[in-house]
């Protein structure tokens, strides 16, 4: 895919917070994640920096403006939007959005598809059980090899033998989506230090039940060391929602 819908003068490649900005103004619904989604049905597709990093152009903007304009004003299905925009790269003369546009001549050559995702389940991230491997890993999270090197260098993700576990999916994606909005993994060392200094003090507070010999003694350990881990992020999400709170409105 590509080509502008319109030329415009280049400017330098944008984030997805610099797309948010752009195109709120016109559409205030518009999110990261509807952006994502418009990106996994490949209706764009936006450049990736050697980190991972997705960078924009103006094309892209473009290519999102037309798209939400189409769902907005039109009420038209992605398959049509689809369709207009395929007939545009081709360089046909498209009729106007709500109108049928013709459909291309099937070629006899299968073309080439994306890659399949291996790991889409948000669930394989919440099962430390789960084995992965560096390529299923890579796909789930939808990140590069550079990215997941780096991620491994700054101790975020761990390879256990040859394979990694659930839970390096969930931090692989999280630091991708924050890499959307500036963050480096460097950024990320003082979080993943954050949560070592928290592992340290709950298995502080687990310790004597796992001293105990009683039969159940280290399940009982486990589930409360789970419930402490779970009130601990509510209590992390409060206090950075009343420190941007602070922030932002005052």
């Amino acid at each position: 895919m590509g080509g502008a819908l319109n030329a415009q003068p280049a400017r330098s490649l944008m984030t997805i917070g610099d797309v948010l900005g752009l195109l709120r103004p016109e559409f205030p619904d518009i999110t990261v994640s509807k952006i994502r989604f418009l990106e996994a049905e490949g209706l764009v597709e936006p450049q990736r920096s050697p980190s991972g990093y997705r960078k924009f152009s103006d094309a892209d903007v473009e290519r999102l403006r037309f798209v939400l304009t189409a769902q907005r004003d039109h009420y038209l299905p992605l398959r049509v939007i689809r369709r207009h925009l395929e007939a545009r790269d081709r360089g046909e003369s498209v009729p106007p959005l709500g109108q049928p546009v013709p459909q291309p001549v099937p070629q006899p050559v299968p073309q080439p598809r994306r890659p399949r995702t291996l790991v889409a389940a948000d669930t394989t991230a919440e099962d430390p059980s789960v084995r992965l491997t560096r390529r299923q890993l890579l796909d789930g999270a939808g990140i590069d090899e550079a990215l997941l090197a780096r991620l491994e260098e700054y101790g975020l993700v761990r390879r256990i033998g040859a394979h990694y576990e659930g839970h390096a999916l969930a931090v692989a994606r999280a630091a991708a989506a924050l890499g959307d909005y500036g963050f480096e993994v460097r950024h990320l060392r003082a979080v993943k230090a954050a949560a070592d200094r928290q592992v340290g003090l709950i298995e502080q507070i687990i310790a004597p039940q796992l001293r105990r010999r009683s039969r159940g003694a280290h399940e009982e350990a486990a589930e409360t060391a789970r419930e402490i881990a779970a009130l601990s992020v509510k209590l992390h999400a409060a206090l950075l929602s009343a420190g941007l709170h602070e922030s932002l409105d005052h």
